[in-house]
């Protein structure tokens, strides 16, 4: 695998990476009532990417901080050793390597197409982890309860398998997006909503 799908490789899985868990439940899980999917604009998660691209496999650690105006992304290994940092905010979009190398762009578009050659759903991300369904999705899914399942957007088949609690208005805990020959699976530990 050349060096630069492998790093193409891990800022996808930073950017998929972008779920956690949020406190309280109206199923008696503990979980708080949450608010509408539309309704949430900022989080903070924590959790677990996994990317599989042919033979090959990478698993990191998230936490993301997500405000309409920034993101702050940390991507860790299983120990802990941190392989990547992304910020956006007004100034733009910034990745820094683990060996220090930083890359600028104007915004999240422009930076996936610059260090990947490919059009990722970087922007579109913290609507899909919270499962706000896109206006232009295909073949959207629900579950029993309301909840999304699976849609189809920007090339990507996205899928919810999992969620923290029986609630309608639960949070996904478990994402896997597939196109073509890359799967990503991210594990959502931890949603933290603002009050």
């Amino acid at each position: 695998m050349t060096y630069r799908l492998r790093q193409s490789l891990l800022a996808l899985m930073v950017m998929l990476t972008g779920c956690a868990q949020l406190p309280g439940s109206t199923t008696g899980s503990g979980i708080a009532p949450r608010p509408t999917r539309m309704a949430i604009d900022a989080f903070t998660l924590a959790g677990r990417i996994a990317i599989h691209q042919e033979q090959r496999h990478y698993a990191v650690n998230i936490s993301w901080q997500h405000t309409p105006e920034s993101d702050e992304i940390m991507l860790a290994t299983p120990l802990g050793q941190g392989v990547a940092e992304l910020t956006r905010n007004a100034a733009g979009t910034r990745l820094i390597a683990a060996d220090r190398r930083e890359y600028n762009a104007p915004d999240w578009q422009a930076l996936g197409t610059r260090m990947f050659g490919l059009d990722l759903p970087l922007a579109h991300l913290p609507r899909w982890l919270v499962g706000d369904v896109p206006t232009d999705a295909l073949g959207v899914k629900y579950d029993g309860m309301g909840r999304p399942q699976q849609w189809v957007a920007d090339g990507w088949l996205v899928n919810f398998l999992g969620y923290e609690s029986g609630a309608a208005d639960a949070l996904p805990s478990l994402i896997e997006l597939n196109r073509g020959e890359i799967e990503v699976r991210l594990k959502i530990d931890d949603w933290q909503l603002p009050p």
